[in-house]
């Protein structure tokens, strides 16, 4: 069963026939908010919004351990999350669509692994590449056959917000390789490894990244939305496809 784990700017499927909700409970508390399951053509999906249906968790009180341990009762088999970002590379520009290859984390301060507590063993993962390629590749197909453009590759750089960066940081950023900016991408992504869950992304430039762009001085929230939307519609048709693909 496909899982999808949506962000800003979708926090529901519209093309996700419902069928039910459930309320799971986790050894690490409640996920962000109730899995939806239903029905994308002829496949099974469940679905969960990141920041609540409300979009009121932000990015660094999100549970994440609960999030993916959630999906990981319920039987997903792969998981693909959707999450804005801002664009680090000049031709990465407002409303591109993305499928990132590598992470840099930032982040702080967050519950990063399930194997923890005097009764835990030490567990290392092989993170080499964090995203899985087989699912990478499903998803660059559906957006093929769907007529979507999309970009093959990009380094997320995951901080911690949920303020934004200032430019020197995007500045510092770039010259560590990052693409992409965006504040949720981990501990997900590492969890979903220690979860045995395959694991890839659609990242949504929603805006140029501090410094860069039309974001030189400052970074304006109003055109963000709009660029949202469009932007969504192109993911809802490449989802749809990927599931009369890989289900």
């Amino acid at each position: 069963m496909l899982a999808i784990i949506g962000g800003s700017g979708l926090t529901q499927l519209s093309s996700l026939e419902v069928t039910r909700r459930q309320i799971v409970r986790t050894p690490y508390g409640e996920p962000s908010g109730a899995l939806i399951f239903g029905r994308i053509g002829a496949s099974e999906v469940v679905f969960l919004a990141r920041h609540g249906h409300g979009h009121t968790i932000p990015p660094h009180e999100v549970n994440y351990r609960a999030n993916v341990s959630a999906l990981s009762q319920v039987g997903a088999t792969r998981v693909v999350s959707v999450a804005s970002v801002g664009g680090i590379r000049a031709d990465l520009g407002p409303g591109t669509l993305l499928v990132p290859h590598q992470i840099i984390d930032y982040t702080w301060g967050r519950k990063m692994t399930f194997h923890e507590g005097a009764e835990s063993q030490v567990t290392h993962i092989d993170f080499t590449d964090p995203y899985d390629e087989s699912l990478r590749a499903a998803l660059l197909e559906a957006a093929r056959a769907a007529g979507e453009k999309i970009v093959d590759g990009g380094v997320y750089a995951a901080t911690q917000g949920p303020r934004l960066e200032t430019a020197a940081e995007i500045t510092r950023f770039e010259r560590d390789g990052a693409d992409v900016v965006g504040m949720t991408g981990m501990p997900e992504a590492a969890l979903a490894r220690e979860a045995g869950l395959p694991y890839a992304a659609i990242n949504v430039v929603a805006n140029y990244a501090a410094g860069r762009g039309d974001s030189l001085h400052r970074i304006e929230f109003t055109h963000i939305e709009a660029t949202l939307q469009g932007a969504m519609a192109r993911v809802h048709r490449i989802l749809s496809r990927l599931c009369g693909e890989v289900a």
